[in-house]
């Protein structure tokens, strides 16, 4: 059976990490990897306590500084591969993306696709407890991106997502410049132009119950001026 890793970034998740582990972890199948951009609410030090409880399947990283979503995941994958590690997920660790649905979309990417978005839009709007302001704005935002960049893909700001390793070998993962959503598009834009197949898997997103979002003015400013970025570096490049 091949490995499967689940990479989580924490920042301040010290409420919600242990959760997300032991729900994980019930599955029986994911190693976890938990990337901590030095939480000072402690988040490594509650992930370090249960180490030992799962010492073979449960792996942390910490980084010095806070430098966004992004540079943590690049950081994770960078290290499942190392690991040799042949499915690699993206997930959040607030409980907003359920673990339960790993298991159909580690099914996915076994049997038919190169990369699986966990989608709340492929079927719908499928999203619970957000206001209605931000479910708009994230609904258009897809548009928008879909608008610009022709992508196929209904969710393409999802932050829960798995890839076969042969994906994130060849993308350049040095050459990855956005952090916050603008990240999740362009590893999407960037697997997808590279003909890599892909499926979106219907999820429920929840918002989280503890914690504070990590949501900001210029995460979204970075998100609607990188996916012109993404088309104009895409011109230039032919």
């Amino acid at each position: 059976m091949k490995k499967a890793l689940v990479i989580i970034p924490t920042y301040n998740e010290v409420d919600n990490v242990k959760s997300v582990l032991e729900e994980t972890f019930s599955l029986k199948r994911f190693d976890v990897l938990v990337v901590d951009d030095s939480s000072p609410d402690g988040t490594a030090e509650a992930v370090n306590q249960l180490i030992p409880i799962y010492s073979k399947e449960l792996f942390l990283e910490v980084r010095k500084n806070k430098e966004g979503l992004g540079k943590a995941y690049i950081h994770g994958f960078k290290w499942a591969l190392k690991n040799n590690y042949e499915y690699i997920f993206e997930m959040d660790a607030d409980l907003s993306h359920d673990p339960n649905a790993l298991i159909p979309m580690l099914e996915l990417l076994e049997s038919e696709v190169d990369f699986i978005v966990g989608s709340r839009y492929v079927k719908g709007i499928n999203v619970v407890n957000w206001p209605l302001s931000r479910i708009l704005l994230s609904y258009f935002a897809s548009i928008y991106v879909r608008l610009i960049t022709f992508m196929p893909i209904k969710d393409p700001t999802a932050g829960y997502i798995g890839y076969r390793r042969k994906v994130l070998e060849e993308l350049n993962l040095d050459e990855i410049k956005f952090v916050g959503y603008a990240f999740q598009i362009e590893m999407k834009y960037k697997a997808w132009r590279k003909r890599f197949s892909f499926k979106e898997y219907p999820i429920v997103f929840t918002d989280r119950k503890m914690g504070i979002s990590k949501m900001n003015r210029n995460i979204i400013w970075e998100a609607l001026y990188g996916v012109i970025d993404l088309r104009i570096e895409d011109f230039f490049k032919k």
